[in-house]
């Protein structure tokens, strides 16, 4: 996987992290209308894990350490931070692939 895809996988996952968190639990809790969480949070699970099978490919495929690939799985617990994130994924992405021995 590509960290172009990484970067997609990213964005479609905050944004259905701020949907979790900003309109299924207000839903939840404020309209008793607890089937919202519940839709919303299984495609957050299912995009959470594939963001999570993303970056564990890319991690692998750029050689990216530890600490890199933590910072960008910790991202993906922070509301908003996957957007502020993929600028770096952006400046990452342009670094040579290193050299295969």
């Amino acid at each position: 996987m590509s960290t172009r895809n990484l970067r997609i996988i990213a964005w479609i996952e905050g944004l259905s992290y701020l949907v979790l968190l900003g309109i299924a639990m207000p839903l939840k809790y404020l309209a008793d209308e607890p089937g919202a969480v519940r839709v919303t949070g299984m495609v957050h699970g299912v995009l959470f894990m594939l963001f999570c099978v993303a970056l564990a490919q890319v991690w692998q495929r750029r050689r990216w350490s530890f600490l890199r690939s933590a910072i960008v799985f910790a991202s993906a617990l922070v509301p908003c931070a996957t957007f502020f994130m993929d600028r770096h994924l952006v400046r990452w992405d342009t670094e040579p692939l290193p050299a295969d021995n």
